[in-house]
């Protein structure tokens, strides 16, 4: 699996139709309308999240590694 920042991850999102909510600490919180899953990214400046993070952010995102 890549190695990939909170940051990253949150422009990837944004290009996959999730919507910015809010901040909740170092959270930055997704959504897409009629959809009722909230995806809860940690972002820490440019540190990479770890595998298992990434993983199941993408999962559910339903998004796979070649759209990264």
């Amino acid at each position: 699996m890549k190695s990939l920042s909170g940051r990253r991850l949150c422009r990837i999102l944004e290009a996959h139709g999730w919507q910015f909510q809010r901040v909740h600490g170092s959270h930055h919180i997704y959504a897409q309308p009629r959809n009722p899953i909230i995806l809860s990214v940690p972002v820490h400046g440019n540190k990479d999240l770890k595998k298992g993070t990434l993983a199941e952010l993408l999962k559910a995102a339903s998004l796979t590694e070649d759209d990264i």
